[in-house]
């Protein structure tokens, strides 16, 4: 106010009409942000967004074409080429940094050979070490009928351990043409693929591979006749019929050990294999039965003639 009581500004407003109280709101309104400006990062917040959400998609469609593309590779078998001819994926990255089977080393090998044994673990170049699965591999190598027991160990960076042990074969047992090795107590344990059995007995027949400790102790008994025994064929699931360099010995279902050693005798006494014989029959236990070849059949039913006709005259 002025000395005459008068305020020295007209409260309902000022020089330009505004009133005090629209002069107050205008200051706040200046201190406060633009709204204009509050727009505008909203809405650039918005095109970010917006460009996010693109790019996503964008990367949402390829990896969708990406994954029907490995589904059709893997469909039309060329993966599965492809990891056949190079490996898996991961046993390919664990070469590139050194880590591939460069070295296994197999203990307690025998009857087979080292690649058969690779083989059935399904250990080659294209294998690595972190990634080789021991548990599995030995599992591969007990279904080799040979192994008995296998361990498997991993040697960084580059080398695996393989150390078995393997059934030892007893014998050959053929049935069907079919030739197989055996053990002692007559499990199959290996086919026959090559010579490396050959010098093993070797048992015929229906049955044979489980009387094999009955042929062995027949070849015991055998004496000195025992290196000329080649074969055993188990006849009707009764008895033995013995195959010597090309004669036939037909022994009895009882008691054949005491056949044999009657065999024995007349060889050592008269040289009976030695004559042209093709078969004996030691079945009866009184008498020894020989069938001649056909050849000395043929010339002793000659000599029989020429006789008959000497007495005749």
């Amino acid at each position: 106010m002025d000395g005459g009581g008068r305020f020295p500004e007209s409260l309902s407003g000022d020089a330009a009409g505004r009133s005090g109280p629209a002069r107050l709101a205008g200051a706040v309104m200046a201190r406060l942000p633009s709204r204009s400006l509050s727009v505008r990062r909203t809405r650039s917040g918005q095109r970010l967004g917006a460009r996010l959400s693109r790019g996503t998609g964008t990367v949402a469609v390829s990896m969708t074409f990406a994954a029907f593309a490995l589904a059709g590779f893997v469909a039309s078998g060329r993966y599965d080429a492809f990891v056949a001819e190079q490996g898996r994926p991961l046993d390919i990255a664990a070469r590139v940094l050194g880590f591939g089977v460069e070295r296994v080393t197999i203990s307690g090998i025998s009857r087979m050979y080292e690649r058969e044994v690779l083989a059935a673990a399904g250990i080659d170049w294209r294998s690595s070490v972190p990634f080789l699965d021991v548990n599995a591999v030995r599992e591969k190598l007990l279904r080799v009928p040979l192994i008995a027991q296998a361990s498997v160990r991993k040697i960084y960076p580059n080398e695996i351990a393989i150390t078995q042990v393997e059934r030892e074969p007893a014998a050959l047992w053929q049935k069907n043409g079919e030739l197989s090795v055996i053990a002692a107590d007559g499990t199959v344990i290996d086919a026959m693929r090559d010579d490396r059995y050959a010098s093993l007995p070797l048992v015929v027949g229906e049955d044979a591979n489980t009387k094999l400790p009955e042929y062995l102790a027949l070849i015991a008994a055998a004496g000195p006749l025992a290196d000329r025994i080649k074969a055993g064929t188990y006849v009707s699931g009764r008895r033995w019929t013995l195959k010597l360099d090309g004669v036939d010995v037909r022994l009895p279902e009882v008691d054949p050990a005491a056949a044999l050693a009657r065999l024995v005798r007349f060889e050592r006494e008269a040289g009976l294999l030695e004559k042209d014989i093709i078969a004996v029959d030691l079945r009866m236990p009184d008498r020894l039965v020989v069938r001649l070849t056909e050849e000395a059949a043929a010339a002793r039913a000659e000599a029989q003639k020429a006789k008959k006709k000497g007495a005749a005259s």
